[in-house]
């Protein structure tokens, strides 16, 4: 796949190293290797980012990622997965990060759900806004909240005719069943920086499917 230029933006190194170790659980330690060479990333075979949140895993590296996915399985195979990993990166570690944490406590447990994603879902954004040069912000509609990346470490540098940031929809998705106490959400991207909008939009249903 084309070289995605470098965006001088960054995710913490914690962020990187857990979406990896996501991937390597989901498609397994081979299978993470041939996409770390399609990515051109063969210098994190065996040598994932330190277990740090220093700024310095590029967007772009993130994006070249996601890229390898699609090119070596099929848009359709490839952005499964990419959701799988975006679940289980949230799963695995980023539901201790910050505000998140607070979800599990008893107190937030037994509040009703609409106000569990009136606080949960702001403070999902809030953790990736301070850790990260992902800015995230939330606005509530009627229906819906919407959950808004811009710039986006998902899709960055590349282009597609239809929204592609299903990493982050997976991560959304498992944010959403953790502060929820178990629901499933419908999460789908309504607007995608790749197709030519302004920002990535996710859009979150305020009725679960389950």
């Amino acid at each position: 796949m084309d070289a995605i230029p470098k965006s001088g933006l960054f995710y913490p190194n914690k962020v990187a190293r857990i979406y990896l170790q996501a991937m390597e659980e989901v498609m397994g330690k081979n299978g993470l290797n041939a996409i770390l060479n399609m990515a051109s990333l063969k210098n994190l075979i065996d040598n994932y980012p330190p277990d740090n949140l220093e700024r310095e895993f590029d967007f772009a590296d993130y994006s070249a990622l996601n890229g390898a996915l699609e090119e070596m399985y099929g848009p359709r195979g490839g952005r499964g997965l990419a959701q799988r990993a975006g679940r289980a990166s949230f799963a695995q570690g980023l539901r201790n990060f910050g505000a998140l944490a607070g979800a599990g406590d008893l107190a937030f447990k037994v509040l009703p759900l609409p106000m569990k994603l009136k606080m949960g879902i702001p403070a999902m954004a809030k953790v990736f806004s301070s850790l990260s040069d992902q800015k995230s912000t939330v606005e509530e509609t009627p229906e819906e909240y919407l959950y808004i990346m811009k710039p986006c470490p998902v899709c960055h540098g590349r282009k597609s005719d239809k929204p592609m940031c299903f990493a982050a929809v997976g991560l959304l998705q498992e944010g959403l069943k953790w502060v929820s106490g178990g629901h499933e959400f419908k999460v789908y991207e309504k607007q995608c920086i790749a197709v030519g909008d302004e920002a990535c939009v996710l859009a979150v249903p305020k009725e679960p499917v389950s």
